[in-house]
């Protein structure tokens, strides 16, 4: 593949049932390209929790998946509230999620280390009351 394939997303923040559907795309997408497995496997895990997150935490946001000759980048954008405290927003089980999501079983403060996790590279760039740009890459 000689050429970069750009996918583009809203993520709607008003719906827990269409979270995930630009995963379950852009997983469509790569099958088609013929990408390995468990590459498809590590961005869908990636995009899905990114997607879950904007849905909780930002009311939305944009999605862009650059697929390249060498890497899968997944671009997460949002306008929420932004991440105080990165270092802290890192690690396993830490949530601010409110308990009404909780109690539909998200926000269990897996997201961000799952989305680290299932990457070769992460960068997130966060300011408070300004949101979030999440920028992902897993090499082929």
């Amino acid at each position: 593949m000689s050429e970069t394939v750009r996918l583009y997303f809203d993520v709607d923040g008003e719906d827990f049932t269409s979270a995930g559907q630009a995963s379950v795309q852009v997983k469509k997408s790569l099958r088609q390209l013929g990408i390995p497995p468990e590459i498809i496997r590590k961005v869908s895990i990636a995009m899905y929790e990114g997607e879950i997150n904007m849905v909780i935490h930002a009311g939305g946001g944009k999605a862009e998946v650059l697929i390249c000759e060498d890497c899968i980048e997944i671009r997460l954008r949002d306008q929420g509230p932004g991440i105080a405290n990165i270092e802290q927003a890192m690690q396993e089980g830490f949530s601010t999620a409110p308990d009404a999501i909780r109690s539909l079983g998200f926000g269990a403060g897996m997201g961000l280390p799952n989305m680290k996790r299932y990457t070769d590279e992460m960068k997130i760039e966060s300011e408070p009351g300004k949101g979030t740009d999440i920028t992902m890459r897993v090499y082929l």
